[in-house]
């Protein structure tokens, strides 16, 4: 399947995987990239020790990192660090990543940008994104409030010839014939990746996504709040469970307690509680029903979306 991302990022299939922190690691990333698509290591809040050695998996395949850019401002010396590795790709997601592109550019890689809005994706356009990310709503993780349905071909329209790859609800090959019908260039898939063998993160999430409905997800800023993280004005898409169901719609209570509240929350997470742990998902986890190999989710997708659009009403 061949299309304007393939093209610019000279892979197989136009998936490309969520840089999710503390869950894309190395060995995901390069199954992605070693099925076709491209694998992006998730950076997460600036762990540099951390970062080097999930690198390591990926030195024979192509690759990215995604950055938090409002992380990344406060530890800018992990940009030339993963630099040296000889990425193919840097995204930048929250925050204004303008004052990085030139030195990705520099480097030989590509600039991608994930935005939630039309304004930003117009200014990523302008400050030299070689391509960019629409996110939808419906994704898991940290987001906004436009749909992926709507703001997708907005966003490819306002940013034009620059092109755009689909984020948000997106965990089968309906969802990356979907975006392209939207105008999208391909899809960057989190959520069903996480169910996935070679994924990081608790054991009890990945069964949590499997056993629960996109009914059973909700944005929040309760975890944000108890570890300590200021997101500003996004908000988180997770499972509810038993610390959602405490805390949200109480959030200055939890401010008030969270001394005690995060020493509570970090001894859960130590034993991989899963009704106090933040389980990230978004809302296309009802299409999710088993852990699997990421190439098998990366072929089926490309399959699916195939089929699904040579398909013809009658």
């Amino acid at each position: 399947m061949r299309t304007a991302v393939t093209r610019l990022l000279g892979i197989q299939h136009p998936v490309l995987l969520a840089p999710m922190g503390g869950v894309s690691g190395g060995q995901l990333a390069r199954a992605v990239s070693n099925a076709g698509g491209l694998g992006l290591i998730g950076a997460g809040y600036g762990d540099a020790d951390w970062l080097a050695q999930e690198m390591t998996h990926c030195r024979d395949c192509r690759f990215g990192v995604g950055f938090i850019t409002w992380a990344l401002d406060a530890k800018p010396a992990l940009l030339e660090q993963v630099l040296a590795q000889s990425p193919a790709a840097i995204m930048f997601s929250f925050g204004d990543c303008a004052a990085y592109i030139p030195r990705v550019h520099e480097a030989g890689a590509l600039a991608i940008c994930q935005v939630q809005t039309l304004s930003d994706a117009r200014r990523a356009a302008e400050t030299g994104a070689d391509l960019i990310v629409a996110q939808g709503t419906e994704g898991g993780g940290h987001g906004a409030i436009r749909s992926t349905f709507s703001l997708v071909p907005a966003v490819v329209d306002a940013v034009a010839p620059v092109p755009v790859v689909a984020a948000g609800g997106v965990a089968d090959g309906r969802g990356l014939a979907a975006a392209l019908m939207l105008g999208a260039s391909g899809v960057l898939v989190g959520t069903r990746l996480y169910a996935s063998d070679e994924a990081l993160g608790l054991p009890a999430a990945k069964q949590a996504i499997v056993h629960h409905g996109g009914d059973q997800t909700l944005r929040t800023r309760v975890f944000d709040i108890v570890r300590g993280y200021d997101w500003g004005h996004y908000t988180g898409r997770v499972i509810d469970n038993g610390f959602t169901r405490d805390w949200h719609t109480r959030e200055a209570a939890l401010a008030e307690s969270v001394d005690s509240e995060r020493r509570r929350y970090q001894e859960a997470v130590a034993r991989g509680d899963a009704e106090t742990a933040v389980l990230f998902a978004g809302e296309a986890i009802d299409l999710i029903d088993e852990i699997e190999p990421a190439a098998e989710i990366v072929n089926r997708i490309v399959t699916q979306a195939d089929a699904a659009l040579e398909w013809k009403p009658g």
